[in-house]
């Protein structure tokens, strides 16, 4: 799947009904990262689970157990990423797609660089800094 580069954020949800309408939750680490404005408008996209399911009835039981979502990097993938914040090691911390934690170390708040993903667990990634970027650049 193509993920266009205007793409604020990216998470998973549930759509509740709410007896007049439908809503759908956006988690607060969505807003408090910055990712999101509170009071703004934005155009939404709703995608299944998973490629190959549908909405028919007999899919309505494993919609009720979705599988835990994957990480959004794998080990060799070179990112671009901005450091958001220092970890309790002093380790740079940075959020990929859906708040996914990414660990930097030797890297300053603020800093912009190109990492190698080195380490990928169930929810969280190590990576090491290849180049350090410009914000001219």
């Amino acid at each position: 799947m193509d993920i266009p580069e205007q793409l604020h954020c990216l998470f998973t949800s549930t759509v509740e009904d709410d007896d007049e309408s439908y809503t759908v939750e956006i988690p607060k680490r969505e807003v408090q990262l910055g990712d999101l404005q509170e009071g703004k408008t934005y155009r939404v996209a709703l995608l299944p689970t998973s490629l190959n399911e549908t909405s028919n009835e007999s899919d309505a039981q494993s919609a009720d157990e979705p599988d835990p979502p994957t990480p959004p990097v794998e080990e060799g993938e070179q990112r671009t990423v901005e450091i958001e914040s220092l970890g309790d090691q002093g380790d740079g911390v940075t959020r990929v797609e859906r708040g996914f934690v990414v660990i930097v170390p030797d890297t300053e708040r603020g800093e912009r660089v190109v990492v190698e993903i080195t380490d990928v667990k169930e929810t969280v990634a190590f990576a090491e800094v290849r180049k350090r970027v410009s914000y001219y650049e």
